[in-house]
């Protein structure tokens, strides 16, 4: 191959056409996520009441998660035992599998834990006796993911996604019993689905916040640094940079961690930033669909992009 130099040509005609392209900004792609549907889903598991494991509340929820999943993906795998507490309780736990494109060698795998903690243990909580009500908690994350579900079957992914529930999260003392706390991952990491392993996991965890603000998270940074840039790039392609803030913040023990164990490159997108966390306050009135939005998008994005 050779190359041809042209003559030059004046300068002054093409500045102007330069600098339009240099500020033009990419062009979004098309929304295909609905906060609004997604923020009912909040609604929906809040007014099933605490999903503690061992309540009915916990019982009637994964039920209701089992039921929509039937209806969006293409295969739903139950993982369903029994885990012994420290102090000898038995809980019934189920993980929730909802799987597109199961057989297809590249895939994504998405979590979130649709359980929700039996005190209101904050150092801010006034009444230690109240369940939470985990509309971020717990609720958010499973809203997001469902809200997924709902555009991969309107729109199929060109790649495999895994749409991963787990139960069992927040249950114990994060330091007086680790075995009672992230219990569904850790049973996940052990028992994972046959077939190809995701080339990352995303963890969606307090992302409904009202004043949405996601740091990167120190132990996904250790874990999986080339996963959290691509997360973070994504929310910048789409005008998301104001809420995904690209400099490192909390170091958390949550979900993403036992599939690190696993050998999965597995990262937590969380807005830890959340004064009622933990307390009796984590109610329906901090949430909005307008942070499922964002988040959302950038979630749909992730898979799209794979397909490019």
């Amino acid at each position: 191959m050779r190359f041809r130099f042209l003559p030059a040509l004046p300068l002054i005609p093409i500045l102007p056409l330069l600098f339009t392209a240099a500020c033009r900004e990419r062009p979004r792609p098309p929304r295909e996520f609905d906060g609004q549907t997604a923020f009912g889903y909040i609604e929906r598991q809040v007014a099933f009441g605490p999903r503690v494991p061992g309540t009915e509340a916990h019982e009637k929820m994964g039920n209701w998660l089992d039921s929509l999943l039937r209806q969006r993906a293409d295969t739903l795998l139950v993982q369903s035992w029994k885990h012994v507490t420290t102090r000898r309780d038995t809980l019934s736990l189920r993980n929730f599998v909802a799987r597109f494109k199961p057989t297809a060698p590249k895939r994504l795998l998405f979590l979130a834990h649709w359980d929700s903690r039996p005190i209101s243990d904050s150092p801010v909580s006034r009444d230690s006796s109240h369940a939470v009500p985990g509309a971020n908690d717990g609720g958010s994350g499973v809203a997001l993911l469902l809200g997924v579900s709902d555009v991969l079957k309107r729109s199929p992914p060109a790649i495999g996604v895994d749409l991963l529930f787990v139960d069992g999260e927040d249950y114990g003392d994060f330091t007086k019993t680790p075995t009672d706390v992230l219990i569904g991952s850790r049973y996940y990491g052990a028992h994972q689905p046959p077939g190809a392993q995701p080339l990352y996991a995303v963890l969606y965890d307090l992302v409904a916040d009202k004043d949405l603000q996601i740091y990167q998270e120190g132990n996904s940074l250790v874990g999986a640094p080339e996963v959290v840039e691509l997360v973070w790039e994504t929310a910048k392609d789409l005008g998301y940079s104001g809420y995904f803030i690209a400099t490192p913040r909390h170091t958390l023990i949550d979900d993403h961690l036992e599939l690190q164990k696993a050998g999965i490159r597995a990262i937590d997108v969380v807005d830890f930033d959340y004064p009622a966390w933990h307390t009796q306050y984590d109610t329906i009135d901090k949430v909005s669909a307008a942070s499922l939005q964002v988040v959302g998008d950038v979630a749909v994005q992730l898979i799209r992009r794979e397909a490019e």
